[in-house]
Order: structure tokens, then sequence, then C-alpha cells
């Protein structure tokens, strides 16, 4: 199978890996980067996917294992990440480049998996990932 993951440059202080796309968006939040409508619009899709997309358990902890989540190129993890428009436009309107990082084997030690994701930790380097800009 292969699995993708779509992020910054920027790396994450906690994963000490490129933030995510969902986290990077969520920074534009908290410096009020965004318009109100935006702001609100934000919050209406951050409940939306925290209803259909399960969030990994070990947030609640603070990821103290600084995993990073990655999509399964499959149906569904292909339509949640289809359904991500808000994220991207918000990205491409502020100017955070984004890129796209693939491989074709599970990146690192799997610490959580759902239809839609899997979790890693420890990435292993031996795996090729391929990244490219957006």
């Amino acid at each position: 199978m292969t699995y993708f993951r779509v992020h910054t440059a920027d790396i994450a202080y906690i994963t000490q890996q490129p933030r995510g796309l969902f986290t990077a968006i969520g920074k534009l939040v908290d410096a009020k980067t965004l318009t109100e409508e935006e702001t609100a619009e934000y919050w209406k899709n951050r409940e939306y996917f925290e209803k259909v997309l399960p969030v990994p358990p070990f947030y609640e902890q603070g990821n103290p294992d600084h995993a990073t989540t990655w999509f399964k190129d499959s149906p569904q993890g292909n339509d949640i990440y289809d359904q991500m428009d808000f994220y991207r436009s918000m990205a491409k309107k502020y100017g955070l480049k984004l890129y796209i990082s693939r491989c074709d084997e599970v990146p690192g030690e799997v610490i959580y998996e759902d239809d839609f994701q899997i979790a890693v930790k420890n990435l292993n380097p031996s795996v090729a990932i391929e990244t490219k800009e957006l």
C-alpha cells in the first residue's frame, strides 16, 4: 500500500517532522491571520473532520511518541483528503507552500491505524519517501 502526507516545510516542535496540513492551518488561526469569515469556516471544517476522521487517541496525551499521521492511498484516505479543499485554499491564499510525501511501504513503527490513516513513530531511514511540492 502507498501512504502519503501533506505538509509544509516547517518542522513541528513535537514530532520534529514537517508540520501537517491540519496543524499548519490551525497555526494560522492561532496567529489570527485568517479573516473572521475564514476563521468561522475553519471551525466548521475542523468540527466536520473531527466527526468523520478518527482522531488518534495519542493526541489526548499530547503525542508522547512524537508520531506523524499518513493517509492511506485508498478510497477512504483519498476521499477524506479530497474533502480538505478549505485547508489547501487557505494555505495557498496565505503563502504556505505545501508538499506531499509518499512511500510504498509503512514509513515507521505503526502505533495507530484506521480506515483512513496510520500513525507512525521512529521513521525507518531505509524506507524510500518521495517528497514533491504540490
